[in-house]
């Protein structure tokens, strides 16, 4: 067969090559056909076997009718993912695609030099820059010790090329003011950024604040405080340990009180650094000048009452200079150095319901819905628990190999606590429950009683049983017994606000000794956070220790006079 074609395009060539391969012989179905005369103005000429097709066009369409649809439109489809291979290829090396590879290899070894070569050769070369291309070259400015100059350079080239910025491109450049000590023009930077329409993220505030801070600039730190809670955005505990510490240095006492009590809403315990700057406010000849030598007791109470508890919000009480040291709470929650016995913070009922719902919403988008829902619809007819058994992690406590024994007793010691004496329900996952010693005789008997009495629940193939023993404990209310930390990228899902309170106040840990095996550690009877007492105490705790062997330490600060 010869086939000449004339003027026609690369995905009409690329269909007519294939023929050519597949056959000996061109036989089109008439939907090739057609397509071929709507869809390409060209001189088609095919010359045949006499034998094998008729001279006639019509002839020709008529025999190939005989093919079927479904071959046709398979040879079409074939070429379309050969076109789309081809597009795929060319894209990949256009020069700005090229550039955007050789970029991001820049970014990631932090190599400043070779990108400003790039830059320079893209723009020799006439390669268009797209958003991330600048940003790419705006970030390693900043942070690899690019001079400012070059960056503003470039960020006022994107307005030159037409690309509009993003938070990114703001962020980077405020970092590079910052870099240059100048924070005003950091703080300028994202003021201009509400022009532009883009909402500031906390980082993006980060140069302005911290540089003001460092210049001890205290009003001007301010003013970028304020206009991040206009903006939606929560400073957390690095934004507000620099707020304290720069109203430390200027001695604004209100100040370093409030920013007190926004890391104890906001952050709870606080880290070594944190700790550091709150020790020196109370060493200071300030923190000893300030506070009431009188004070209406009740309007105090009063203040604890409102506030939930742990503080009053009444200001700085007492005279003297302070006592500041380092020490734990025993069992109870008195204190080691003073005698203050810490208070137990309830938490809001509907702030728990909340957080259900929302673990229940985060656990089915991660989850197989139906399995998740059908584990709610189970918890439903079987709750509530005064307990849930992480069974995993409580069965290879201290173990080698899975240990049903370590469950049992656990189990036992739970339902001799419990208020209704019902058992606790065990989580486990479906592999554990069916195989490995889950077939031992007795193991398998006390399974079987366990589920018998709906205590057990066997999460299925290809789930995270955390999802199920952490949504059945918050649902119920009810007591978590695991010593998984929950710190993984899973749980800091939930945020670092009300998590960290629940857990608090259900979490129950296991202490392995010989004499007594495992040993149930209940939750403390008083909230881990930073309190204020009535008498104008102030107890501090670090996340130094916070396990069984190291108690945790807390920052007892109290003043050196007797009646304090």
């Amino acid at each position: 067969m010869i086939l000449r074609v004339a003027a026609v395009s690369p995905k009409t060539s690329l269909l007519l090559s294939h023929f050519r391969k597949s056959s000996n012989t061109l036989l089109l179905h008439s939907k090739c056909f057609s397509y071929f005369r709507q869809h390409h103005t060209c001189s088609l000429k095919i010359i045949c076997n006499a034998r094998e097709l008729p001279k006639s066009p019509i002839s020709m369409e008529r025999k190939a009718r005989h093919f079927s649809s479904a071959s046709a439109e398979a040879l079409v489809k074939n070429s379309t993912d050969l076109s789309n291979r081809m597009t795929k290829k060319a894209r990949r090396e256009a020069p700005d695609m090229i550039l955007r590879v050789k970029l991001d290899q820049c970014s990631k070894i932090g190599d400043f030099a070779e990108a400003l070569r790039l830059y320079e050769e893209a723009k020799a070369n006439t390669v268009p820059l797209n958003l991330h291309h600048y940003n790419v070259l705006l970030y390693l400015c900043s942070s690899s010790g690019g001079s400012f100059e070059k960056g503003f350079e470039i960020f006022k080239q994107m307005g030159v090329d037409n690309v509009a910025p993003n938070e990114a491109t703001f962020t980077n450049i405020s970092r590079l003011a910052a870099s240059r000590e100048d924070p005003e023009l950091a703080f300028t930077l994202v003021k201009q950024m509400k022009n532009h329409g883009i909402a500031p993220k906390l980082r993006s505030y980060g140069p302005a604040l911290f540089g003001f801070c460092n210049k001890g600039m205290a009003d001007e730190a301010y003013e970028v405080d304020s206009h991040m809670v206009e903006s939606g955005v929560s400073a957390e505990e690095a934004e507000l340990s620099a707020l304290l510490r720069v109203s430390s240095r200027v001695e604004r006492e209100g100040k370093v009180y409030e920013f007190m009590h926004r890391l104890r809403a906001a952050v709870r315990q606080v880290s070594e650094e944190t700790a550091s700057v709150v020790e020196d406010w109370f060493s200071s000849r300030k923190a000893a000048e300030v506070g009431a030598r009188e004070w209406d007791v009740g309007g105090v109470r009063k203040g604890v009452l409102e506030g939930g508890g742990g503080w009053h919000g009444q200001g700085w009480l007492g005279e003297g200079s302070w006592r500041v040291v380092r020490t734990r709470m025993n069992e109870a929650g008195i204190c080691q150095s003073c005698g203050e016995k810490l208070v137990c913070i309830d938490i809001d009922p509907e702030e728990t319901e909340n957080f259900a719902k929302s673990l229940a919403k985060l656990a089915s988008q991660r989850e197989v819905k139906n399995n998740f829902a059908q584990f709610q619809e189970w918890l439903q007819r079987h709750s509530p628990f005064d307990a849930v058994v992480d069974g995993a992690n409580l069965g290879l406590a201290n173990q080698r190999t899975f240990n049903f024994g370590q469950i049992e007793r656990v189990v036992n010691q739970l339902r001799q606590i419990s208020p209704s004496k019902k058992l606790p329900l065990v989580v486990l996952h479906q592999a554990r429950v069916k195989g490995g010693p889950a077939q031992k005789p007795n193991n398998k008997k006390l399974l079987e009683s366990w589920k018998k009495v709906g205590a057990l629940y066997a999460t299925p193939q290809g789930s995270n049983d955390d999802w199920y023993w952490l949504y059945a404990a918050v649902s119920s209310k009810c007591l978590l017994v695991t010593n998984d930390e929950m710190r993984d990228h899973l749980f800091n899902l939930l945020g670092n606000s009300f998590f960290p309170r629940w857990k608090e106040k259900h979490q129950v840990r296991l202490k392995y000794t010989i004499e007594d095996g495992l040993t149930l550690c209940m939750p403390p009877p008083y909230s881990i956070v930073i309190q204020e007492s009535e008498r104008g105490r102030w107890h501090v705790p670090t996340v130094t220790g916070d396990d069984l062997e190291a108690p945790r330490q807390w920052i007892c600060a109290t003043r050196a006079t007797p009646d304090a």
